[in-house]
């Protein structure tokens, strides 16, 4: 097989082929518009692009940008995104009524914004009205984006919010609450900042669509495909696990420039399936290894998932030090999955495949400018540079590399189409943050958060393990419903309470949250990525997702690391030098032991003892205490022995 390089400028760079695109997909399909509509789509999603550039280097009133930014999104949502799934190609009359709607309601606010805003306590009948209009528009621009679960979750929160006593007669008095009319929802939901317009939209509109435009900007400039050549190049070499390792490799280098675990996946894929394939590795097993791979996006700075920018908010700490916390996690979780992944190309008898490509020195000397621009976004964050302005100088810098070589010169149509691209992948996210501002405002308009907080750690009796393994079922369970950046706004104010509450550092039950909320993406049974993954490998779905989430276990337990005890903090770089580099090597040996044990291969196929022996030692390692430490070195040091002590069953296996 041959494995593209840059000797192909069209393969590479050509904005309109499907790789181009994948990485700024939403997770629903949209309509393939023609016509008008296409042209209209085009234009709002790049002035959706080009207005928040304008927020950065202007100054817009707060609520002005919030709601301006929710209505141009919500347009373009109209449009590209069909009510039905089988509808994929007019946009009918009911759309275009929508369209007129969010025009209406949320250009409202904007006509008499002076008054406007000092009404929230006493809203008028059209306040209640159009207010009314917004938050039903906003569910069904959620619903189509991103699916009904979310919207019908929010339904419930206000039907709490109205029907508070209610409950009291229906012996839960726990949850119960003076209630709320619908003046007092839609007063706080529509015209304030604490709810619909509140910290997720703002986050939506700030950080996480300036870093999508830049990812585009990266894509259309020819950078991700010199990412995923880099890493076939540089690991794709190596015997039989090489494809292995290669996409493992290619997701982390990709995740830096993506954020998006389904379209990290989707990228990936088409490019490295054929590798895979070749190197006789099952359509479900191949499948698996890209959505493993592809799902560590959302874990990887400097880009991460879009909850990572609303942990940097709900903290009030700066985007860098979200990144910093989450550097080791991110090798953590990916050395979990490559000796995962290399334990399974092993067993499974996977050969080596012939790479046609240039060599490795002679790629990064001719492409090697690409790495220039996410150094520099970090050295600018480094140097004390706001997220917004890094971000713009980073994104200015990559747009003038491009043209040091003319086949990925970004000429204004290819711009055109980078800021198109970056308008259409914030789409379903500005939908999903409207919502769940809404779920949001009702839980602090009703103090659900800290009930439900309490509730956990009273059925804890107050143990932290016990406080902790709840929180863990309760996101993941949450997880599973709605999407990542939904799942972790929902939990950080629910949840995270509860982990404060029994003394654990804010910084470490944000982090815990955020971690489990983007694990529940491959968790059995509505995983997206790997039903992606499977769509392109021809697999099946269910037997695909089973093996995602068998390659990422292990990666479960990191987060137990850095809350169980205050040592574990020096995984998330908040502890003293030693500590760090202490529980860093440990819970890197407990990961591998862990991920040793389950995936059964040490240097050869390991029996039941020597894999318990690997998995108990792994667990003792992840627990940031040195005794601890030395029980579980004692024990992966046994199994270890006598897996060396002993002669593979299989001969020929050991590699």
């Amino acid at each position: 097989m041959t494995v593209s390089s840059q000797n192909d400028p069209e393969q590479i760079t050509d904005p309109d082929s499907e790789q181009a695109a994948a990485m700024f997909d939403t997770e629903t399909p949209t309509r393939r518009l023609q016509g008008f509509p296409r042209v209209l789509a085009a234009i709002l999603t790049a002035g959706l692009s080009a207005y928040a550039i304008y927020w950065v280097l202007a100054i817009v009133e707060p609520q002005v940008y919030r709601v301006s930014f929710l209505m141009i999104a919500l347009v373009a949502s109209f449009l590209m995104y069909p009510a039905r799934t089988s509808r994929k190609v007019w946009v009918t009359a009911v759309d275009w009524i929508l369209i007129g709607a969010t025009i209406v309601a949320l250009g409202w606010p904007l006509f008499d914004f002076d008054r406007f805003i000092y009404r929230a306590a006493e809203p008028g009948t059209i306040d209640l009205v159009l207010g009314g209009v917004t938050v039903l528009l906003i569910l069904e621009a959620t619903r189509r984006t991103v699916g009904w679960i979310l919207p019908v979750t929010a339904i419930v929160f206000l039907l709490y919010a109205y029907y508070g006593p209610l409950l009291d007669r229906l012996r839960l008095g726990l949850f119960a609450h003076r209630g709320y009319g619908l003046d007092r929802l839609i007063g706080a939901l529509y015209m304030t900042l604490e709810g619909i317009f509140g910290i997720p939209l703002d986050v939506a509109a700030s950080y996480i669509i300036l870093f999508t435009i830049y990812g585009a900007v990266l894509q259309f400039s020819g950078a991700g495909k010199f990412f995923l050549d880099w890493a076939m190049t540089a690991f794709g070499r190596s015997g039989g696990a090489g494809p292995g390792r290669t996409v493992t490799a290619a997701g982390a280098l990709l995740g830096m420039i993506s954020g998006s675990g389904v379209a990290n996946t989707v990228m990936m894929g088409s490019v490295a399936w054929p590798m895979l394939k070749r190197a006789r590795y099952t359509p479900e097993v191949g499948g698996a290894i890209l959505s493993a791979a592809g799902i560590g996006a959302i874990l990887t700075p400097p880009m991460l998932g879009a909850a990572a920018f609303l942990i940097a908010e709900f903290l009030k700490i700066s985007y860098l030090q979200v990144v910093l916390m989450a550097i080791i996690p991110a090798v953590l979780y990916y050395l979990s999955i490559l000796l995962m992944i290399e334990a399974d190309s092993r067993r499974l008898g996977a050969v080596g495949v012939k790479m046609e490509a240039m060599p490795l020195g002679q790629l990064t000397l001719r492409y090697g400018y690409h790495f220039a621009s996410p150094v520099a976004l970090v050295a600018f964050m480094v140097s004390g540079v706001t997220p917004f302005r890094a971000v713009f100088w980073a994104m200015l810098l990559a747009a003038a590399l491009s043209f040091v070589r003319r086949e990925t010169a970004l000429w204004p149509r290819r711009a055109f189409q980078a800021l198109q691209a970056g308008g259409s992948g914030v789409l379903s996210v500005a939908a999903t943050t409207a919502t769940a501002g809404i779920i949001v405002g009702v839980v602090t308009l009703t103090g659900l958060g800290l009930k439900i907080a309490g509730i956990i750690v009273q059925f804890a009796g107050g143990s932290l393990a016990l406080t902790v393994l709840y929180s863990a079922i309760a996101v993941s369970v949450l997880g599973l419903a709605v999407p990542v950046t939904a799942s972790y706004i929902i939990a950080a104010v629910m949840i995270a309470p509860a982990l404060t509450q029994i003394g654990i550092p804010p910084a470490a039950a944000h982090m815990f949250i955020f971690y489990y909320a983007v694990l529940s993406e491959v968790s059995p049974p509505t995983a997206l990525s790997p039903f992606a993954a499977a769509a392109i490998t021809g697999g099946n779905p269910f037997r695909t997702m089973m093996l995602t989430w068998k390659y990422t276990l292990p990666a479960f337990l990191v987060p137990f690391v850095f809350t169980l005890t205050n040592e574990g903090m020096g995984v998330l770089l908040q502890a003293p030098l030693g500590t760090i580099l202490m529980t860093s090597v440990t819970a890197a040996a407990g990961v591998a032991a862990v991920a040793m044990g389950m995936g059964g291969w040490i240097r050869y196929r390991a029996n039941v003892l020597e894999r318990v022996l690997m998995i108990a030692g792994g667990l003792l390692l992840m627990y940031a205490m040195a005794l601890a430490d030395v029980a579980g070195l004692v024990s992966v040091a046994v199994g270890v022995g006598i897996h060396f002590s002993r002669r593979p069953l299989e001969p020929g296996v050991a590699r």
